[in-house]
């Protein structure tokens, strides 16, 4: 009968208990002018008006109170609702409350839980086409339009050598111009599909992505390797890389910065990459598309990353991943 009546009154709508709230200052304000010392005569007496005007005042703000706790829940619930963001998973609101507020609370999360797993799965066949494409275009550049510069500086070189003396430097400039070309089209098709991480794994490929970026720009880049890091698996050693990879990237194009830090640790069943830099810092600025699309990567792999200030000055991007077999 006790758990019957408590479903009874978890069952009482919205609506039910304010009214209830309301009924009850209304009941307590009767019942002290009925049975109360106070009376009110004709006409009513200045100390007469003063109490009456006194006790509405405290049934006014006795029924506020009420009411301000009875909807409390939905304050913290339009709170989550303003500052929710499906790239940042935090904890759920608990379902306080009774009948029609704990059951909004609960179904809220539920869709929050939804929508963040249909997310997930839209984010992993979006980055899995955006990778595969990547690849075809970096196979593209390296077999057809590698080959065929490849072909061109070997004629060029032929027709140089057989020339008079007046337009071979003409020639070998262009010769020069068509090998700078291909120099550059290894290197996008490299940057597109980083064939190192496959052959020679994370730490290799950590390096030449950080010389290919340090040398044309000038960003002086230090790095730092644990040794023996936990294996990861194929997928997060990509994420790892990507994430990288757009930091950097985000460093040289934003942050005015002249030095950088990677640096790789070992953590308990955890990898952790940090990238830092000495530049302007992300202040208060909005996280624009290269950020967004890494916590979509970290998402995909269970990670979790955080960018914020770095000590002292400049921006740190901190991505924690777990080890291959850790959790399982």
């Amino acid at each position: 009968m006790a758990g019957s009546d408590h479903g009874e009154a978890a069952r009482v709508s919205l609506f039910g208990r304010i009214f209830l709230l309301n009924a009850l200052v209304l009941v307590v304000a009767a019942a002290l002018l009925v049975f109360g010392p106070a009376t009110v005569s004709t006409p009513a007496l200045s100390r007469e008006v003063l109490v009456l005007a006194s006790g509405l005042v405290v049934m006014l703000i006795a029924n506020a109170v009420l009411i301000r706790v009875g909807l409390a829940p939905l304050g913290r619930l339009t709170r989550a609702m303003t500052t929710i963001d499906l790239l940042k998973p935090g904890p759920r609101l608990q379902a306080t409350g009774h009948g029609e507020i704990a059951e909004l609370i609960t179904t809220f999360n539920s869709m929050i839980d939804r929508l963040e797993a249909e997310r997930g799965y839209s984010s992993a066949i979006a980055l899995s086409a955006q990778e595969s494409e990547r690849r075809r275009v970096a196979q593209e550049l390296h077999d057809e339009v590698g080959q065929s510069l490849t072909a061109v500086l070997l004629s060029l070189k032929r027709v140089a050598d057989q020339s008079p003396q007046e337009t071979r430097e003409e020639l070998l400039q262009v010769q020069e111009t068509t090998r700078s070309t291909l120099d550059e089209i290894r290197r996008i098709a490299r940057r597109l599909r980083p064939g190192v991480l496959e052959e020679l794994g994370l730490v290799s490929a950590l390096k030449a992505l950080t010389n290919e970026i340090s040398e044309p720009t000038g960003l002086a880049i230090r790095r730092r390797f644990d040794k023996n890091l936990p294996p990861l698996d194929a997928e997060t050693e990509l994420v790892v890389y990507r994430v990288a990879q757009e930091g950097l990237t985000n460093t040289i194009r934003h942050s005015g910065a002249d030095e950088a830090e990677l640096s790789l640790k070992a953590r308990p069943s955890q990898v952790e990459l940090t990238i830092r830099d000495n530049g302007r810092g992300i202040g208060t600025s909005q996280e624009g598309a290269g950020i967004r699309g890494m916590r979509e990567r970290a998402l995909l792999v269970g990670a979790d990353l955080e960018v914020g200030a770095a000590p002292g000055r400049g921006t740190e991007v901190r991505l924690t991943v777990k080890a291959k077999g850790a959790g399982e």
